[in-house]
Formats: structure tokens, C-alpha cells, sequence
């Protein structure tokens, strides 16, 4: 709103003129002028005092104090300022409790902190799940609370594209899914999900897998062992058995790949294989793979390469990394055409360590690349019957590296063949230490 500073200061002057002129009737207009301007000084300072003292204590219901010109129309508009405000608040505060009542109607648990940790809010999922006090916590470091190592220092990273999976602190019984985001400076909202059904689900389904495969491989192992005393004399066979005879062993044979295969995942998955950070000779390694490869290769005559650009020693469990290398490499050499090319690089840079395993086979579809490491998955199901492969075999990469702080990237488009490349970070990579040579 303009004020009309000019009526204001018409009043002001016709205030001051009639003063002086009240002063020139008595002789001394100067008198009439002063005792004017003293009288408009006395004005003003109560009205300075009526506002301050009713700045001092607003509420919604009070009238704003009376005057006339300038001041009037302050406190006027004051008081609008006020109401509109109190009313702004009001509905403010009612789509906080809205959304506090609808949070707190969920079943996971929500907490607010700020950028070091101190909880702010949280719901009364979070009181359940994490055993939080709303009496005694409000203002607590988050990682006083869930005292898991793992916890605080994936609060520190502030790499939350994975979920942390943890047990609950005041019920171990719960096991729960952590993903925490990000918002205004830094502050941080973090979501506990109950996942207790879904772990128990995959744990019994890991000890399925493992005691099945530990069961068949008793019987099936007897069976192949008469299957290939009857191979080695099909030659007393009558010649209708002999086809049906070999059949059967290909079959027992694939069957037994099968079972490991099942066996050594089950183990890296549960964690019974346990994880031996020795250091391993990258380089020995794949020159010993990539001589089985060549003679798994046979009279496809594949050109198989390997390209070494840094000597150094990875930190991990050889008998885990020789068996994502091997199966990395023996698939390039089961689906790359004969004559094709193969290339095996080992290279470092600023963000790691990096084995390539690179074809010229027909390629992938890009559509199947993001589900090629899970268990029996087949971008085609037709090319697994001339392989002999069990499905695993990617599903077994994934886990080593994950196990190893790694993961695996893959490339590749139809016809151009495909490139997989483990990735494993700077910090599992450790200097030779150089031979000494007796004297």
C-alpha cells in the first residue's frame, strides 16, 4: 500500500504554520514555531512506544492500537502483516502434522537427521524397530544408537545408492534394510524396512540349494562312475547301447558341473567359503587360465591374447578369483566362433584394478545384459544345449566380486561381440616385493 506522503505533509506544515501563527498573535511566532514542533516530537514518541508495546506481545485477537495519518495506517497495516502470517503458520503447521500423522501411519521407520547425525524426528515405526525413546534420544548421534560398525560407516560414505542390510539393535531377531537420502544441507532422511520374511526367505533357500546339492552329488557320483566303466567297454555293448550309454554319460557329466556350481555359490553366498585375502599373482593366473582356455579351445583355433600392464598383486582369495576368471574366459572361448578373437587385458588407473575379457563372438542383446548374472538366466536358452554350460556361471562372478569390494561391467551389442570387465578397487592392489638373490 502507497501512503499519500504528500496529504501527510500538508497536515504537517498547516500543524506548524497554525503554530506560528498562534505564536506571531502573542509576539513571538518563533515560541509558536518550537512549541509546534515539540508537541508533534511528544505525538510521535507515543506513538513509537504504543507500537513498541504492542510489537511486544501480538496475538490474533488484538486490535491494533488507534491513531490517525501515518501511524494509523502502520499499525493498519501491521496488523493485516500479522493475521496473515499467524494464518500462513497455521496452515503450515497442519500439513506438518499431516504429514508427521501419515508418516507415522507407515510401517518402516523414518528418521531425520542433520548433516552430523543428531535425530531430529522420527516415527513410531523407528521407536519399535530401532528401540528409540522419544523422552531421552531427540538430539542423540544417530551412530550412538545403532552401534554397528557397518552402520556408521555407511552413514560416513555418503554413498547410498545400495540399501545396508543390518540387524535390529534393540531386536536382534529383525533384520532390517537401511537406505538413507539426502536432503536440504546435508541433512539426512533414513528409512529402516523390515525385510525379517524376505531374508528368512532367501536364507532358507541358500540352505536348500546347498543341502539338495550336497545330497545329489552322493548318488549322482556313483552313477557317473558305472556310466564310465560302461563307456570305456562299449565296445562289449550291443551297438543300440551304445548311443544311449554315452548320452547318459554327457548328461551325468553336465549334471555333476551342475551340482558344483551350485555348491561353490551356496558357499560364497552364505559366507562358509571363507574369504582369504592373500595375495594373488594376477599375472600367473591368467597366463594358467588362459592355457586351459586354449586347450578347451581345440580345433576351434581361437586367438587368444593376454595383455598385462601392471605387475602388481591384487589382495583376494585366489581359489574365489580363479574361479571368476576361468569362468569369464571359458564362456568367451564356448560362444566366440571358430577362428574368433579373444583378448585377456589386465590394466590399472586412478580408479583401480580392471580385468577385460573381450570377443568376437556374435554378441548379447543389450535387453538381457542387466539380468546376465542371475542364476539359470539365458539370453538364449538354444545356445546352452550346444555349451553344456550350467547358468552359474555369472551368478558366481557377481559374488566374488562383491565379495572382493569389485563389480562387473558388460558390454556388448549383436554382432560386435561382448567385453565383461571386473573391476576391483585401488586399495586391493599391493606392491611386489622385490626377489633377493642370495650371495
Amino acid at each position: 500500500m502507497q501512503y499519500n506522503w504528500s496529504r501527510y505533509l500538508r497536515l504537517i506544515f498547516t500543524g506548524l504554520a497554525g503554530a506560528t501563527l498562534v505564536g506571531w498573535f502573542f509576539g513571538h511566532p518563533l515560541y509558536g514555531l518550537l512549541t509546534g514542533l515539540v508537541m508533534y516530537l511528544w505525538w510521535t514518541l507515543v506513538q513509537a512506544h504504543r507500537l513498541y508495546q504492542w510489537l511486544a506481545h501480538p496475538s490474533a485477537s488484538d486490535e491494533p492500537p488507534q491513531s490517525v495519518g501515518l501511524w494509523g495506517d502502520i499499525f493498519d497495516s501491521l496488523h493485516k502483516l500479522h493475521r496473515d502470517h499467524l494464518l500462513t503458520q497455521d496452515r503450515l503447521r497442519a500439513r506438518i502434522n499431516r504429514v508427521q500423522e501419515s508418516t507415522n501411519a507407515m510401517r518402516d521407520g523414518v528418521i531425520m537427521t542433520d548433516t552430523r547425525g543428531a535425530m531430529e524426528w522420527w516415527n513410531g515405526s523407528a521407536e519399535y524397530l530401532l528401540g528409540f525413546k522419544p523422552d531421552k534420544d531427540r538430539g542423540q548421534y544417530i551412530h550412538n544408537l545403532i552401534r554397528t560398525p557397518a552402520f556408521k560407516a555407511y552413514f560416513d560414505a555418503r554413498d547410498y545408492r545400495e540399501p545396508l542390510e543390518i540387524n535390529s539393535p534393540a531386536k536382534p531377531h529383525i533384520h532390517l534394510q537401511i537406505q538413507i537420502s539426502l536432503f536440504g544441507d546435508d541433512d539426512r532422511l533414513i528409512v529402516a524396512k523390515d525385510v525379517t520374511r524376505l531374508f528368512q526367505l532367501e536364507q532358507m533357500r541358500r540352505d536348500f540349494v546347498g543341502n539338495v546339492s550336497h545330497e545329489m552329488r552322493t548318488p549322482l557320483t556313483v552313477i557317473s562312475g558305472y556310466l564310465e566303466t560302461l563307456v570305456d567297454h562299449s565296445d562289449e555293448l550291443p551297438a543300440k547301447w551304445r548311443r544311449a550309454i554315452k548320452t547318459m554319460a554327457a548328461q551325468s557329466s553336465r549334471m555333476e558341473s551342475l551340482i558344483t556350481d551350485l555348491i561353490l555359490l551356496s558357499k560364497i553366498e552364505t559366507g562358509e567359503h571363507t574369504l582369504d585375502d592373500a595375495l594373488t599373482d594376477v599375472e600367473a593366473l591368467v597366463g594358467q587360465i588362459c592355457h586351459d582356455a586354449r586347450a578347451l579351445s581345440g580345433e576351434k583355433n581361437h586367438r587368444i591374447s593376454v595383455q598385462i600392464t601392471d605387475r602388481r598383486l591384487l589382495k583376494g582369495d585366489e581359489s574365489q578369483l580363479r574361479s571368476a576368471f576361468s569362468n569369464l574366459i571359458f564362456n568367451a572361448v564356448k560362444y566366440t566362433p571358430a577362428n574368433g578373437n579373444i583378448v585377456v587385458s589386465w590394466s590399472t588407473n586412478r580408479h583401480g584394478a580392471h580385468l577385460s575379457v573381450k570377443d568376437s563372438g556374435i554378441g548379447i542383446d543389450p535387453v538381457h545384459i542387466p539380468r546376465l548374472t542371475e542364476r539359470f538366466y539365458r539370453a538364449d536358452p538354444s545356445r546352452h544345449k550346444d555349451t553344456g554350460g550350467t547358468g552359474l556361471g555369472l551368478a558366481i562372478v557377481k559374488h566374488v566380486l562383491i565379495n572382493h569390494d569389485g563389480n562387473l561391467e558388460i558390454k556388448s551389442r549383436m554382432g560386435e561381440g561382448s567385453e565383461f570387465i571386473c573391476h576391483f578397487p585401488r586399495e586391493r592392489l599391493v606392491e611386489r616385493v622385490p626377489e633377493t638373490t642370495g650371495d
